[in-house]
């Protein structure tokens, strides 16, 4: 009787071709071995690329602590079609403050403006919860023209945080604002205070125009400090001193550059089928001429007539290298 495959004898194999037990267990001894050094190798590899990754990272996030460390700055109180900012940063370059004045990448091309679009305002209404409305729209709008500006120069964006304080007074991180002529609307690192008591509603009453040429003043600074030229100014001003007359006419330099680019703003969006109509231009023009350090009996904004000319360099011209104020004549910052 043939015995069943499962009852052989060891000495019979069942496969004449088989190799022997103890040699097959060898073999499969020497391959786990193999198996294992290459998975050893294989985690080696990856351990070192991860080192390598975490290094640099380290590296990186080191030069923006060092930039994040520079001094903070105290806070602020139809134009010709321009060539649109290219929607493309430099690549493998990461977007970051640059620190300069009149030599600011910005500066560097004579035929950059903010794109000519329409801007959806509400309408205004001399109150509170309207004037919150409109101020809000027209951030959006802000945010939608400035941003592929300082994108296209791998600068940094993120919109303001608004805040619409009431009372005669309010604190910001720059410390405590009181509201008054020289203070209608303030900025300080990344935040935008808009006091209604500030707006002067009394005397301005249903001039929108007015009210958006102040916004985009203050957006301005918001500009500045994403770009960097407000950390240069302010390191610029801290060394000569605040008070001090060259501390004062580098203020001057920053107040106005915001003026020129909230004429900028207004310029590219009249008459292009929003809410900005020739009305409401009309009304930012000639309000210019009240604004500045006439009215204010301060020395940190500028006279009212060069107030005016800044504001309306921008709104005519639409070229934010027209806007260099740190590099212009001593008279026309005066």
């Amino acid at each position: 009787m043939t015995p069943s495959p499962h009852e052989q004898r060891p000495d019979s194999p069942a496969h004449p071709e088989s190799v022997p037990a103890g040699k097959s267990h060898r073999t499969h001894l020497i391959a786990v071995v193999i198996t294992c050094a290459a998975v050893i190798t294989l985690l080696a590899t990856g351990v070192a690329v991860l080192i390598a990754a975490l290094a640099n990272d380290d590296d990186t996030d080191t030069a923006a602590r060092e930039q994040t460390a520079q001094t903070r700055p105290n806070g602020e109180g139809s134009a010709a079609g321009a060539r649109p900012p290219s929607s493309e940063t430099t690549p493998n370059v990461f977007p970051g403050k640059v620190l300069e004045l009149a030599n600011h990448p910005l500066f560097q091309s004579s035929d950059v403006g903010l794109p000519n679009r329409a801007c959806q305002l509400p309408p205004w209404d001399n109150t509170e919860k309207a004037a919150r409305k409109f101020f809000r729209s027209a951030t959006k709008c802000l945010n939608e023209a400035w941003a592929p500006l300082l994108r296209s120069h791998n600068l940094p964006f993120t919109p303001p945080r608004l805040y619409f304080p009431t009372g005669e007074s309010f604190d910001s991180d720059c410390g405590r604002i009181e509201v008054g002529l020289a203070t209608a609307a303030y900025y300080c690192e990344g935040e935008l205070f808009l006091p209604f008591n500030g707006l002067q509603v009394e005397q301005y009453e249903d001039s929108p125009g007015v009210y958006l040429a102040l916004i985009a003043h203050e957006y301005g600074h918001h500009v500045q400090e994403l770009s960097g030229i407000m950390d240069a100014a302010w390191r610029e001003i801290y060394e000569a001193g605040e008070d001090s007359p060259t501390g004062q006419e580098m203020s001057r330099r920053k107040e106005l550059q915001a003026q020129c680019f909230s004429g900028m703003f207004l310029g590219s969006h009249v008459d292009r089928g929003g809410s900005i109509t020739r009305e409401m231009y009309d009304q930012a023009w000639h309000d210019q001429e009240t604004r500045g350090d006439d009215t204010s009996g301060g020395h940190k904004h500028g006279t009212n007539q060069n107030y005016a000319m800044w504001w309306r360099v921008g709104a005519l011209d639409n070229r934010i290298s027209d806007c260099n104020t740190f590099k212009a004549s001593a008279e026309s910052v005066r």
